[in-house]
């Protein structure tokens, strides 16, 4: 990456003071019409949330929205077992194959009206449905007929295995049994949805104005690149939440957001990596292990990485046991893909730290000691974190592989529009648990996963997760997950894994209730605030 010239570099700098202190002076404020007596929690997002459709998200910022404002048909508990939300219960059929969801009486909407079966048959629907495009059409594949209606190949929705009865019975026909089943209704992908406002409002449904939701907190404001204002919900079926609002902060800077929070204007922050050993020790630092991979894929579509012998070679060039000395954030070195803490983890599958293996491999793809290997960029989006990894990826494989490596950050919107649309040869991505079992893990990366910017496709592997996610024997899972992960991290290698994170916050004393969970859920209904 260029380093911008000395002036730039100093006009950034001024900027970036009076950007702290209007977000201060900003924080300071309270609204004439706010009364001082409310319990205001005062939280910050790294960046604009992309999206607050639950059928089009795809990120974790807006997720992080998402799972305050909506309400599925499960949610989980501190031990991330699935129990009812929307849904006071469910039954499976005596051969696995029809899972019945029973909604209860009194959840509504934010409009009064009530949550129905009709409403989940919808979005499920509008979820698979092709002209949608959703990335995450593919969550609902084990559902019967889904993926031929999302391809295109049957157009008829009614087809499609999922029904609503009646206003409180929802059935749910599967291709096959998924005992996970009532993980994935957990996600917010599978929300229901409001059939005349979606149509009555178009693309400006999520607006303020027009949204109608059911979870726990209202959208009351939006001002773009700027902040969000959340509201309880007095008509939430588990009863209104301690907190009157939510303050959501847009702050981009992670040194801004950290001060911010030193003084008082936040109630708790994530900490940046140089941060973190200041911290350690003081009385409200926090950590978590998560169930969250850090990668880098490449599009096997560009040469010269569509050579299976050039992947596996960046595979073998990087030291992983660095990244926790380089990001002081107590990181989990990995070579595998499956996450340590979840079932089928195999710390001794994947590309070992070898340099000379790979200057072999990249002799054997036709470019000894790097000759004639092109210059490429690593793509990732503007985060602190991600330069330092960028940075030390870059000097790996030009120290190993002597090859010519530039560096390319972008914007969060901006980098998730580039892969969709033009996948660069290199990213940066991370990926965290929508529901604690390997299938969500190995599933990103199958044909059909609108998740997979790699363009990698593999039948043999796409078999081998569909027989995963039907085995009811432990140990045969396993297998089929050990014989999955060689391929995707030894053999065709469209992935490099690199670390497992944890999580490091600060959390003001006055804030109760928060509790980090591996899957960095932000269940914002369970906080109060106490002096």
């Amino acid at each position: 990456m260029r380093k911008p010239p000395v002036s730039t570099s100093i006009l950034n700098a001024i900027a970036l003071i009076f950007l702290t202190i209007s977000l201060l002076q900003a924080c300071s404020r309270v609204p004439e019409s706010e009364n001082p007596d409310e319990k205001v929690l005062r939280i910050a997002l790294r960046s604009e949330p992309p999206t607050l459709d639950p059928s089009l998200a795809t990120d974790n910022v807006s997720f992080d929205l998402l799972t305050n404002l909506m309400e599925g048909l499960t949610q989980y508990d501190d031990e991330l077992r699935p129990i009812p939300a929307v849904a006071e219960r469910w039954e499976f059929s005596d051969d696995g194959r029809i899972i019945r969801f029973y909604l209860r009486k009194d959840a509504v909407w934010s409009d009064g009206k009530p949550v129905t079966a009709h409403d989940f048959e919808y979005s499920w629907k509008r979820l698979l449905n092709p002209a949608t495009a959703a990335e995450y059409a593919y969550f609902l594949f084990d559902i019967e007929n889904a993926a031929e209606y999302n391809s295109g190949t049957l157009r008829d929705p009614e087809q499609v295995g999922i029904r609503a009865v009646n206003d409180r019975l929802l059935e749910v026909r599967l291709k096959r049994p998924v005992v996970y089943f009532p993980s994935i209704t957990t996600f917010m992908v599978t929300a229901p949805l409001r059939q005349d406002v979606i149509e009555q409002h178009g693309d400006r449904w999520t607006d303020p104005e027009n949204i109608v939701t059911n979870g726990p907190f209202l959208l009351k404001q939006w001002h773009h690149e700027y902040k969000l204002l959340l509201e309880s919900n007095p008509n939430y079926f588990e009863g209104q939440p301690a907190l009157d609002k939510i303050r959501v902060f847009l702050v981009r800077d992670a040194t801004t957001e950290l001060t911010l929070y030193e003084t008082g204007e936040l109630d708790m922050t994530s900490l940046p990596p140089l941060a973190i050993p200041q911290f350690r020790d003081h009385p409200e630092f926090v950590k978590q292990p998560m169930l969250r991979g850090y990668y880098y894929g490449f599009n096997v579509q560009s040469p010269p990485f569509d050579k299976a012998s050039v992947r596996r070679a960046f595979g073998h060039a990087i030291d992983r046991s660095q990244f926790p000395v380089i990001l002081k954030g107590e990181e989990v070195p990995t070579s595998s893909w499956i996450p340590k803490g979840m079932f089928a983890y195999n710390p001794d599958i994947g590309p070992k730290f070898n340099p000379e293996k790979a200057r072999r491999l990249m002799s054997t793809a036709g470019y000894p000691d790097g000759k004639n290997f092109p210059t490429f960029s690593i793509h990732y989006n503007s985060d602190p974190t991600n330069q330092l990894i960028a940075q030390f990826i870059q000097a790996q494989w030009q120290k190993h592989l002597n090859v010519s490596v530039s560096l390319e950050e972008m914007e969060w919107k901006v980098f998730l529009k580039r892969l969709q649309v033009d996948t660069p040869p290199v990213y940066r991505l991370g990926w965290g648990a929508d529901f604690p079992d390997p299938d969500n893990f190995m599933n990103l990366f199958t044909s059909t996963s609108g998740n997979n910017h790699s363009h990698w496709a593999n039948p043999k592997y796409d078999r081998l997760i569909a027989e995963a996610a039907a085995e009811q024997d432990p140990a045969k899972r396993k297998k089929l997950y050990d014989a999955a992960q060689k391929l995707l991290v030894e053999e065709d290698v469209p992935i490099i894994s690199f670390f497992v994170t944890t999580k490091n916050m600060l959390v003001k004393p006055h804030v109760k209730g928060f509790k980090l969970n591996s899957m960095e859920l932000m269940y914002l209904k369970k906080i109060d605030l106490k002096n």
